[in-house]
């Protein structure tokens, strides 16, 4: 099975729209929650997922803006972007956001969006929490997202391997348990502003990381039209 695993799409159509453009053929679209936060078109990033029978769970951008999460964690740029995203928020997309899973599994793959322990919060940044994580699921993949930064952690014995997020040509993978970070489609962090998702071939045994250029400009000027917060147009074109 192929699938398109996206994470972290916060509200950016434009995003999206490069993303599913550049997507080859998938059998199935997977989304790692924060669909919604921060960015300016909540309805309309809700709507694409529909119509691509998106599986998805619930982020806690998510959760917090259809009021199942507590946003007294928020930084004050997050929490402003939380609330203009629950005043827009027609009825559909509250009831879509409500009823997402926190955990979804489908055979060998677990997703989730913070961690297989604390779904909506905690953040798997290095190699020590992935490996703290490894009893927390049961197949032999967990996919993540939440930290906006694309990489595998794969056990290799009593340690935590990190694989770095090559986009030169798809990451072999095997029996060893790994925990897989496609990155952020709508709001990278890790120095390039470019979508990133990944591509996971289950039957080939395959990940493969790919970047994709989207019209920056067009989503910072939607932000500003809303009046959401300065740092988080800035940062788009930074990829921070």
């Amino acid at each position: 099975m192929r699938l398109a695993v996206l994470s972290d799409i916060h509200a950016n159509l434009a995003a999206l729209d490069a993303v599913v453009d550049d997507m080859p053929p998938v059998d199935e679209v997977w989304a790692l929650g924060d669909l919604v936060g921060y960015g300016p078109q909540p309805n309309e990033v809700i709507r694409r997922l529909v119509e691509l029978g998106a599986r998805a769970v619930m982020g806690n951008h998510d959760g917090a803006a259809v009021g199942v999460v507590d946003a007294s964690w928020f930084n004050p740029d997050a929490a402003t972007a939380i609330r203009w995203t629950a005043s827009v928020l027609d009825d559909d997309s509250r009831t879509y956001l409500s009823g997402l899973p926190q955990v979804r599994r489908d055979g060998d793959l677990t997703a989730v969006h913070g961690s297989p322990r604390e779904p909506i919060w905690e953040y798997i940044t290095d190699q020590r929490i992935a490996s703290e994580n490894l009893g927390s699921f049961e197949t032999r993949t967990c996919l993540f997202g939440h930290t906006h930064m694309p990489i595998i952690y794969r056990a290799d014995g009593d340690r935590m391997e990190v694989v770095p997020a090559d986009t030169a040509a798809p990451i072999a993978l095997d029996a060893r348990r790994a925990l897989i970070n496609p990155g952020s489609v709508g709001q990278p962090r890790d120095g390039n502003p470019d979508a990133s998702y990944v591509v996971l071939d289950t039957d080939a045994g395959t990940a493969e990381y790919r970047r994709v250029t989207y019209d920056v400009p067009a989503t910072q000027r939607l932000m500003r039209e809303r009046d959401l917060p300065r740092w988080l147009v800035d940062r788009l074109s930074q990829g921070r």
